[in-house]
């Protein structure tokens, strides 16, 4: 890559994270900063590659950190449908713990889910969240992190 070009960064959402360890294993592969992403809670890392970041207490506080600093040759690791959307907006790559990928295509339903399950919560007896995150997850996190930082990669490298 040229002077002109940025190498790709991952942001990781960390309080509710199961997959921090997968990140910075695919980081560490492809020499890729990282920052995990707190309200606090976390022990900093000693990793060279890694940037703990811990924000003040309050709703959104690491949403907007992350957000704010996100760029289009960059990813996004969160589980927060609404961050999803503002990264996309920014033209980063965003996908979930579970290895589901989000995209401008896929983002207006997520969305329109989470706001269909969060009134069912509030006017019924609707309990429960997703299911325990299994080794199926966790695997299928691995190859769509890997396929999502190989893209970057190669965005990244176009703008040469």
């Amino acid at each position: 890559m040229t002077a002109g070009s940025k190498t790709p960064e991952i942001y990781v959402d960390a309080d509710a994270c199961p997959v921090k360890e997968e990140v910075l294993r695919v980081a560490e592969r492809h020499g890729l900063g990282v920052y995990i992403v707190s309200n606090g809670g976390m022990r900093p890392s000693r990793h060279p590659l890694v940037r703990t970041v811990v924000v003040a207490d309050g709703p959104d506080v690491a949403d907007d950190w992350i957000a704010e600093r996100i760029g289009p040759a960059d990813i996004c690791v969160t589980a927060d449908i609404p961050l999803a959307s503002r990264c996309l907006e920014r033209g980063a790559k965003v996908l979930n713990a579970n290895g589901k990928t989000f995209t401008e295509e896929s983002i207006g339903m997520a969305l329109a889910m989470r706001g269909l399950m969060q009134h069912l919560r509030e006017t019924s007896d609707i309990r429960g969240g997703p299911p325990p995150f299994s080794r199926e997850d966790r695997s299928r996190f691995l190859r769509s992190l890997e396929e999502v930082v190989q893209s970057a990669l190669r965005s990244a490298g176009a703008r040469d």
